[in-house]
């Protein structure tokens, strides 16, 4: 079946685009991905494809800004990690359980900043979900990454915060890096890369508390030639859940497939094998 394109109304804020995947018949369970910083949700099809065939549902959001979820980032946009945990999520999360009802267990699927921002989400409200999907999605805390890396994620964090202060918005549709994004989600992003701490701005709540606290079956993928995400950062990312039940696998991609932080997502059938493999009931 042909992926189907909706709208996700969000209270105080522009409906979210997403589109739905479904198998051939009733879904065994049901993943809401989120995609990474600057990739529209379309760009997932062919591994939404390959989980469908597996028998799982998938509803893939557009970031707000991103894809088809409007308006594109600019002087005047003020979203962060903690809008989305607190106001794009729990809009997703309540449209998947609307379509597909609260029998089918739902999953989190997280990449890169999506995963980040998805962890914070079920740290909010650890009973929307069932659990968290993370695939090549770490902390960019410096201290997770090793040798000259280190250093240069740092520099580059604190860079683009910078740019994106002085410019209003992150132009990364320009730059060659992330997309076009607003400044608090990169003031935000940059302040995990210089301290290791989630303290988005405007936060309510204090999110490292609630996720050493979040209790959820958690599966964390990390894959080779990942530069962006490595192994160490994946395993940094989830040690801030010491409460969760936490499942970690260094997948190395079938032949043929490519394994690097975004490319992944266009051929992802042994990922998607793992994640299914992972579900309860084999999915």
């Amino acid at each position: 079946m042909e992926p189907e394109n909706v709208r996700i109304p969000v209270p105080g804020a522009e409906a979210l685009a997403a589109t739905v995947t479904v198998p051939d018949g009733p879904p065994s369970a049901v993943l809401v991905l989120w995609p990474a910083l600057g990739v529209p949700a379309g760009y997932y099809t062919p591994f939404c494809a390959e989980l469908a065939a597996r028998g799982v549902a998938v509803l893939a959001v557009d970031l707000r800004g991103q894809g088809q979820s409007g308006p594109p980032a600019g002087r005047r946009s003020t979203h962060g990690y903690h809008a989305l945990a607190a106001r794009d999520f729990p809009a997703a999360t309540a449209a998947a359980r609307d379509r597909f009802g609260r029998d089918v267990p739902l999953y989190l699927l997280g990449h890169s900043i999506g995963g980040q921002a998805a962890v914070l989400a079920a740290a909010r409200e650890p009973e929307a979900a069932d659990g968290l999907v993370l695939v090549a999605s770490g902390t960019v805390d410096h201290r997770g990454f090793t040798g000259a890396a280190r250093w240069r994620v740092l520099a580059n964090t604190q860079l683009v915060a910078l740019i994106a202060t002085l410019w209003g918005y992150w132009p990364g549709h320009r730059l060659g890096f992330g997309g076009r994004q607003p400044a608090r989600l990169m003031r935000d992003w940059a302040r995990l890369g210089r301290t290791g701490r989630f303290a988005p701005t405007g936060a309510d709540l204090d999110y490292e508390q609630a996720l050493a606290a979040l209790a959820l079956p958690v599966l964390a993928v990390s894959l080779p030639g990942d530069h962006l995400a490595p192994a160490s950062a994946v395993d940094r990312l989830v040690a801030k859940l010491p409460a969760s039940d936490v499942q970690r696998r260094h997948h190395t991609p079938a032949s043929g497939e490519a394994a690097d932080h975004i490319r992944w997502a266009r051929s992802g059938g042994s990922v998607a094998e793992l994640i299914t493999g992972w579900l309860p009931a084999g999915g």
